[in-house]
């Protein structure tokens, strides 16, 4: 069984929008305003770099039990010891990286269309980020946008815990969770904003008044 998670308020870092601010301070700031669990993404580090970067937020967010998702680098998870891994479509087979990481681990895996859900196994996968929602440019290689009713015609065909991604800010996160998202990633939303704190905040705040 995996360790316990709450997806409600997801947080991707991004390294070219945390840059100015430092990806701790970045991290800090928001777990502060209410994140729930953070994924580290940086596509471009290399495996040393990366793995210091994840032992970093490791000190961080141990401590809170707030969970570290390593993005794509199975690898890397593993060797730090982060909570888990997101894999996109093209990434190793979660079935590998369950092997790999332990029944513990959480994993979550990248699901945009009624085609990628059909070419997945989503036995050993923990939850699902649906989107993108809307169109976004912190991912080069993200599909078409889904809007909230692509998302909601997933949703009516996926069991698992689910989160929304892709070009969100605080004004989508209403829909994305009555839609019937567990939770709303964000990546831009947070790490791009001038106060992380009060921009969780109001994520978080818009999240529980949609769940009630």
């Amino acid at each position: 069984m995996p360790r316990r998670f709450d997806l409600s308020l997801y947080l991707v870092t991004d390294p070219g929008l945390t840059e100015a601010r430092g990806l701790i301070e970045t991290v800090e700031q928001a777990v502060a305003g209410g994140v729930t669990i953070v994924q580290l993404r940086d596509p471009q580090a290399k495996g040393r770099a990366l793995a210091e970067q994840a032992r970093a937020l490791l000190g961080l967010l141990a401590p809170k039990g707030i969970p570290l998702i390593v993005n794509d680098r199975v690898d890397v998870a593993a060797a730090v010891g982060a909570q888990g891994v997101h894999l996109g479509q093209d990434d190793i087979d979660p079935a590998a990286a369950r092997a790999i990481l332990g029944p513990q681990a959480i994993i979550g895996l990248s699901i945009g269309t009624l085609e990628e859900l059909a070419a997945s196994d989503l036995g050993p996968v923990d939850y699902v980020g649906c989107g993108p929602v809307k169109a976004t440019g912190t991912k080069s290689d993200a599909g078409g946008a889904i809007g909230v009713e692509g998302l909601a015609f997933l949703r009516a065909h996926i069991a698992l815990p689910m989160v929304g991604i892709g070009g969100l800010k605080a004004e989508d996160a209403a829909d994305v969770i009555r839609a019937g998202a567990e939770g709303v990633a964000v990546v831009s939303a947070l790490c791009a904003a001038p106060d992380v704190t009060a921009a969780a905040r109001e994520l978080k705040a818009i999240i529980d008044g949609a769940r009630r």
